[in-house]
């Protein structure tokens, strides 16, 4: 009998479960699509390279050095780790919201012996067996949503990892070509103090034969010590690099990295693809929109919530006094139940839960347009700076050149007595300073490479840089 009541009921609610209906990635893909204002068919700023956007931005440096600090930082840097480990948290989260759909099965054993104290008259053990399943039945779907909502966020936490990977090489890139940058830095004012050295020793000499005054050797020595102030700044800002290279390597910042290299040039911009592509590609925004399809699946497990919940329970057993021959026991015990669980009065909590929901849907919608549109003005801009770069580039080698022409120049003049020596050091300390800029854009262009790289979505590791 009881098993006739159990399978229409079974049947009826298979029927039911078919009116659930849950959120799509069609309706995420709606959602997000209608936050964002129109996006041009392509970048408005002119210079763009059409193509589809490359991977392996650190084989094209082509740095051995900076490959090997880049894999050694993935490995080692502890914020990484913090990440990869949340990673492993929301995997786990989604198997548990998982189990939820299966049923959940239970076993017992249980002896019992009971004596009475007068007469004395021992009484065999009684042992009993059972096993229970019981399912929830997910007819509109709660379980399901929320498993949803639980892939959908580990789904996000995977892009945060990997947008955290793209980050931390490029903070390794920025702080490595910082460190090159900074050795250069310290070569131009080794070189500054070595000339001004030579020429306050110039003047000295001149100074006890009569030929310059009290006032020259003081401009020079007071140019000497500002230089040697510069060099012990440059020095320290390189051993402030060093360190914090190291941190990011996980090492202890002992300032004992070596690097012997010099700062490499820029290759070529990349292809940029195409503002909607970059939507799909960078780990920012697709993290964001994964968050979005979370909040959409747990508006749906609010909804189902004020649904009834039906349970299927099953349990069965055996009873014997001989344990070593439980399988022939005489009594056997089974059970199916069937029950509706609907919600009356609960002071209005389910709804507040639905609102709830219902508000971070929305909340995670307005951050997928606030993280969609920061991404694409951070291509839009490094787009940009491409072209500035260049210019400032060709600017900079020009007034270094003119620099250098001039400073040769006025040497020959000042020999012929033509030039005060104050004319001299002025050109001089123009000629250094046009070599520190050449040396700080180099850098700049470098570093602005890398970027783009990344503000593209392109992966900094590729197929052949596998480790």
């Amino acid at each position: 009998m009881i098993a006739r009541r159990v399978i229409p009921l079974t049947l009826a609610t298979a029927l039911m479960a078919s009116c659930a209906t849950l959120s799509t990635d069609v309706d995420v893909a709606q959602a997000t699509a209608e936050s964002l204002p129109e996006l041009p068919a392509t970048w408005v700023v002119e210079g763009a390279i059409p193509g589809e956007v490359r991977v392996g931005w650190i084989e094209a440096i082509g740095d051995p050095v900076l490959t090997a600090l880049v894999y050694e930082a993935q490995a080692n840097n502890p914020d990484i780790r913090a990440v990869a480990a949340n990673l492993d948290a929301a995997r786990a989260i989604t198997r548990q919201a998982r189990a939820a759909l299966f049923p959940q099965v239970f076993g017992s054993f249980e002896v019992d012996r009971t004596d009475t104290p007068r007469p004395f008259t021992p009484q065999t053990p009684v042992t009993t067996l059972t096993a229970q399943a019981q399912w929830e039945l997910d007819l509109w779907g709660r379980i399901g949503a929320g498993r949803n909502a639980a892939y959908a966020s580990a789904q996000a936490v995977e892009a945060d990892f990997r947008f955290a990977q793209y980050a931390l090489a490029q903070g390794v890139a920025a702080t490595y070509f910082t460190c090159l940058e900074a050795q250069e830095q310290v070569g131009v004012a080794r070189r500054t103090v070595d000339a001004l050295a030579e020429i306050d020793r110039i003047v000295r000499v001149r100074y006890r034969e009569g030929f310059a005054s009290r006032q020259d050797t003081a401009i020079t020595g007071s140019d000497l010590e500002t230089a040697r102030n510069n060099l012990v700044q440059a020095q320290a800002a390189a051993r402030t690099a060093r360190r914090a290279l190291e941190v990011l390597l996980g090492r202890y910042p002992s300032d004992a990295i070596i690097l012997d290299q010099s700062l490499p040039e820029a290759p070529p911009p990349p292809p940029a693809g195409l503002p909607a592509q970059l939507l799909e590609r960078r780990p920012d925004v697709v993290a964001a929109e994964r968050r979005v399809a979370a909040a959409f699946a747990n508006l749906d497990q609010a909804k189902a919530a004020q649904l009834p919940m039906v349970t299927l329970t099953a349990a069965g057993g055996v009873t014997t006094r001989d344990l070593f021959d439980i399988a022939n026991g005489p009594d056997l015990l089974w059970s199916i139940i069937g029950s509706v669980l609907q919600p009356i009065l609960d002071g209005g909590l389910r709804g507040a839960r639905e609102d709830e929901a219902d508000a971070n849907r929305r909340a995670a919608i307005a951050l997928y347009a606030s993280t969609a549109l920061a991404a694409l003005r951070d291509a839009e801009e490094n787009l940009d700076q491409v072209q500035v770069l260049a210019e400032r580039t060709l600017i900079l080698e020009n007034a270094a050149e003119q620099s250098g022409t001039a400073y040769a120049l006025t040497q020959l003049q000042y020999a012929e007595g033509e030039r005060d020596l104050i004319d001299v050091l002025s050109v001089q300390q123009r000629l250094f300073a046009a070599e520190r800029n050449l040396v700080a854009i180099r850098r700049l262009r470098i570093e602005q490479w890398v970027a783009l790289n990344l503000a593209l979505g392109g992966d900094w590791m590729s197929q052949n840089t596998q480790p």
